[in-house]
């Protein structure tokens, strides 16, 4: 029998490893094939085509999963993700006598505890291949870590969406995972306002008592912001919202270092903001680009 607590401090007791796993969030469900476990996937998101070729049967978004689709797969174990799925389809769920295990990694660190803790679940710890994937995840970890120590960041802008424009406070898992490849977020000090015309500028916030137990780590910023801050890198990452072409040049028509020195930059979201496997395997990939940023600067 193996107790285990999630990331809602819930604890949760399995007599035996789960045979029948549905994933509500794609960097589980990379996660759970990573491990060693992909065929005990019978349920994943729209979104969850990474790694390629899988056969669970998909249930709907993240956020909007057909819940009478995952429970009629009977699973004993759901995946699920404080930050990507709603808390009323994961409350029916767990009424329906089903365990859900809930993730909510903030540093890249986090996201390699929670990986071993999943194989711990999965009962794949043992597994040489597994063994070999986490000592490769802490080597990546602790090589960044030196790295960063002896390095001077670069001052780096990520919006994750277009309209309207918004990116990610310093408490943040993608945050995290830029200063260990020696990027300092340029909006790391700045949370989100409710309503939207405070975060614009337009209007007086709302205090902390108003605000609740509100997510203030998405800022919608303007573009007149960005150049205040004076990005040296900005990156565009293909997901949550696919930054194109024409993205690209709404960010190089700004008088900011960014622009002017050519370093408005397409990258894939998922080695920034994938806790567990997906964001080791691509912290090496991430900090060769920016020391390649960084020999080429001036």
């Amino acid at each position: 029998m193996l107790k285990v607590f999630d990331d809602l401090d819930r604890e949760l007791v399995l007599g035996r490893a789960p045979r029948r796993i549905v994933s509500l969030v794609p960097s589980e469900t990379f996660n759970v094939v990573a491990l060693g476990a992909g065929e005990r996937l019978v349920g994943r998101t729209d979104y969850c085509v990474h790694p390629e070729g899988l056969a669970a049967l998909a249930v709907g978004g993240t956020k909007d999963p057909r819940v009478d689709d995952v429970l009629a797969l009977e699973p004993d174990l759901v995946l699920a993700n404080k930050e990507e799925n709603s808390k009323g389809d994961l409350e029916r769920i767990v009424a329906a006598g089903v365990k859900v295990f809930v993730s909510f990694p903030r540093r890249v660190a986090d996201g390699l505890a929670h990986l071993g803790r999943l194989a711990r679940i999965l009962g794949t710890g043992d597994q040489a291949d597994v063994k070999a994937r986490l000592r490769a995840g802490y080597h990546a970890l602790r090589e960044a870590e030196a790295a960063r120590a002896t390095t001077t960041p670069l001052r780096v802008f990520v919006p994750i969406w277009m309209d309207p424009l918004m990116t990610i406070h310093g408490d943040t898992f993608l945050s995290d995972l830029l200063d260990l490849v020696g990027l300092q977020n340029v909006f790391a000090d700045r949370r989100r306002r409710y309503p939207l015309a405070a975060d614009l500028g337009r209007a007086p916030p709302k205090t902390p008592e108003q605000l609740g137990q509100r997510d203030t780590r998405y800022p919608r910023v303007t573009l007149d912001e960005v150049v205040a801050r004076a990005p040296e890198i900005i990156l565009l990452p293909d997901e949550p919202h696919p930054f194109d072409a024409r993205d690209a040049e709404v960010f190089r028509a700004l008088d900011v270092p960014a622009a002017r020195d050519g370093r408005v930059i397409a990258c894939a979201g998922r080695d920034l903001s994938w806790p567990g496997a997906q964001a080791l395997d691509g912290l090496p990939r991430v900090r060769a680009l920016v020391e390649r940023w960084r020999g080429a600067r001036g």
